[in-house]
């Protein structure tokens, strides 16, 4: 009964994380996909304004509402787990104050301060695109708390539905807003703004079909509190629920804003250094919209996978670590690791030796300085991928101060290192990739560190990490020479896809010839039973 059991939870998170993990990877190639025709049209000047303009919204963001999806997810994950499911419905009435406060508080800052952070960073062109997008935190604090609180009942269907829906309309009105604004006024700067027109309207459609999901769910969520036993039926006072939301919130956020004001820090210490070493306003703009519009861009579609792992492991964690099922929780975090590992090594080689015909494929771009910087920091995949799950782990079991500190130790690192890189060398936009890979990989090292010492625990090597690697390896090499042999006779596009083809069926042929993944791992993943039919009558699995 027990092995039974482990498979369920194993199976349970590996489902609602490829739910998730399906729906971000989604959202990342709709968003590649309006990102050429806008990229096309606005060129690099505009989509660098757009990049600067997006670093310091993200902020905002994160400060007022990123946060509040995970944390509401944990409060309400753990009231649930105790029967307490009026208390969890009071979680959600709470936070949905907290947020429309803290959200409405980020609009205004984020909308008057813009030329503030303009005249800093020496680029007025940011402007106009930082006020259109600073409605939509508030939009996003009210969406975050619903969505935490569905995550919280395990359920992750309606944030994927209102991701994809989000970042539908995202695409349609990001350009024709910016084809239409670029053209009515001939601005680099207002056409950044047409394309930031679009996040809002996304987030608002998003908002929409998330409320309509709340209301043919509230029956439910009603009949189950209806059930709640007379010992679970304490009730928790608003003052001490805000502030449970808080001293969850605040660690949170304080972990993903280290990171995310280490991109705004990049761009401030690119632009006021560069600009000091003379380089003018519209290369610097070009550069960092090479670096956040494309580098940036491409690599985070695979980071989406542990993105969605992390969330979708921490309400189980949760539950387990309250029961004090350690083997449990150390078998989950084994399970979304190998899983993890398997996508995010074939995602950062095969990126890196196909860096150019991918960029000339989606975004026509040839210029060999692009094709370097992705070649060169597609490791970053693996390292963000890595730490953005350990995060999760280490909050799914209490430790929520533990990402914050790493975070910061990171951010430190990252920014003596980009100082001098910058200062005192000539590698220009490569000291952004480098530090970028370097803030992630010592989060990564020091996320270990802190998840053997709190679990006991230790990962299995070889097939989490020795096989994908290798297989990874030789599946990078064939793709790379499969492309150089048909680019000569079909062109770049068809070379390009065929290649990528090529690539997935020799890792996926290795990975299960190296014995990377077992039967009992293939049948705990979505569609597991499909998989091992197909494989068995192909006669790569017995």
């Amino acid at each position: 009964m027990f092995v039974k059991t482990k498979q369920t939870n194993k199976s349970n998170i590996l489902v609602q994380g490829s739910i998730l993990a399906a729906a971000s990877i989604m959202v990342r190639i709709i968003g590649l996909i309006y990102r050429i025709p806008m990229t096309r049209i606005l060129g690099d000047t505009a989509m660098g304004y757009y990049g600067s303009a997006y670093e310091f919204y993200s902020i905002a963001l994160l400060l007022s509402s990123y946060s509040l999806p995970l944390a509401v997810s944990k409060l309400v994950s753990t009231r649930v787990e105790m029967g307490m499911h009026r208390n969890a419905k009071r979680v959600f009435v709470m936070a949905l104050a907290f947020g429309i406060v803290v959200g409405s508080i980020a609009t205004c800052v984020c909308f008057f301060g813009a030329p503030y952070y303009a005249d800093y960073i020496g680029q007025q062109g940011v402007i106009a695109p930082l006020r259109v997008l600073a409605p939509t935190i508030f939009v996003f604090s009210v969406m975050g708390v619903i969505r935490g609180y569905f995550q919280g009942h395990g359920n992750m269907v309606p944030t994927a539905i209102s991701q994809v829906i989000e970042q539908i309309v995202n695409a349609v009105v990001s350009v024709g807003a910016a084809y239409w604004m670029y053209n009515r006024y001939s601005s680099a700067s207002y056409g950044a703004a047409g394309g930031t027109l679009g996040t809002f309207a996304g987030a608002v459609a998003a908002l929409l079909s998330l409320v309509t999901m709340y209301m043919i769910y509230r029956r439910a969520f009603a009949k189950i509190a209806s059930l709640e036993s007379e010992e679970s039926r304490d009730t928790e006072r608003p003052a001490h629920i805000l502030w449970l939301i808080v001293v969850t919130v605040v660690p949170v956020v304080v972990s993903q804003t280290v990171y995310q004001v280490s991109g705004t820090l990049d761009d401030i210490f690119f632009n006021r250094i560069m600009g000091d070493r003379g380089m003018i306003d519209t290369t610097r703009a070009a550069m960092m919209g090479i670096y956040t519009n494309k580098y940036r861009l491409l690599t985070n579609v695979p980071v989406a996978v542990a993105s969605a792992l992390g969330t979708a492991i921490v309400p189980g964690l949760i539950a387990d670590y309250l029961r004090g099922r350690l083997d449990t929780v150390k078998d989950k975090v084994a399970s979304a690791v190998k899983f993890n590992m398997i996508i995010a090594f074939p995602s950062a080689i095969g990126m890196s030796a196909l860096a150019g015909p991918i960029l000339m494929l989606l975004l026509g771009d040839s210029n060999p300085l692009s094709r370097n910087v992705l070649m060169f920091g597609s490791i970053s995949i693996l390292f963000f991928a890595l730490s953005t799950l350990t995060n999760g782990i280490l909050q799914g079991i209490n430790h929520l101060h533990i990402p914050v500190i790493h975070s910061a130790i990171s951010l430190v690192i990252h920014l003596g290192t980009l100082y001098i890189l910058l200062t005192y060398t000539d590698l220009g936009i490569y000291a952004l990739v480098i530090c970028n890979v370097l803030f992630a990989a010592v989060v990564c090292v020091l996320n270990w560190i802190a998840i053997g010492r709190y679990l006991s625990y230790r990962q299995e090597i070889l097939k989490t990490f020795a096989i994908p690697l290798i297989a990874s390896i030789v599946m990078g090499a064939c793709a790379r020479c499969c492309y150089l042999v048909l680019d000569q006779m079909v062109g770049n596009g068809i070379a390009c896809i065929a290649s990528i083809g090529v690539a997935v069926m020799v890792y996926f042929a290795l990975l299960i010839l190296l014995q990377g993944v077992t039967k009992e791992e293939l049948l705990a993943m979505p569609k597991g039973r499909f998989l091992v039919r197909i494989l068995t009558k192909i006669r790569l699995l017995r």
